[in-house]
């Protein structure tokens, strides 16, 4: 099998540390649910999976036709907005606080057992 060198990543064995720990994945810990980029089409799919939301969304789409509608497309539109807005908001500002968890625990001090 494989075996693993450990190195300490102290003064003059910086660089064989480098080059030694591109060969291994890290051990970060990762809890948070979304990243910049995929935020918003994530969050979307997630929220179009609650029947409440299909049921309001269905509503603005039937709206849109003109022999159906029943009052102003955008009243229509508006709670559905408002409640994805603020349901985004919320896990926005959650995922954040993982994110920010993941951080201070990934940079805790750590001891290693030495003989």
């Amino acid at each position: 099998g494989k075996h693993r060198i450990v190195i300490p990543c102290l003064g003059h064995f910086k660089e064989e540390y480098e080059k030694v720990s591109k060969l291994y994945m890290n051990n970060k810990i990762r809890t948070t649910k979304y990243t910049l980029l995929n935020f918003l089409p994530r969050n979307l799919f997630e929220q179009f999976h609650r029947v409440a939301n299909l049921y309001f969304l269905f509503l603005v789409v039937l709206n849109w036709i003109p022999l159906v509608e029943a009052f102003q497309k955008e009243i229509t539109m508006l709670p559905l907005v408002v409640v994805l807005t603020i349901i985004a908001v919320k896990d926005g500002l959650e995922d954040y606080s993982k994110h920010k968890m993941d951080k201070r625990i990934n940079n805790l001090l750590t001891k290693v057992y030495s003989r």
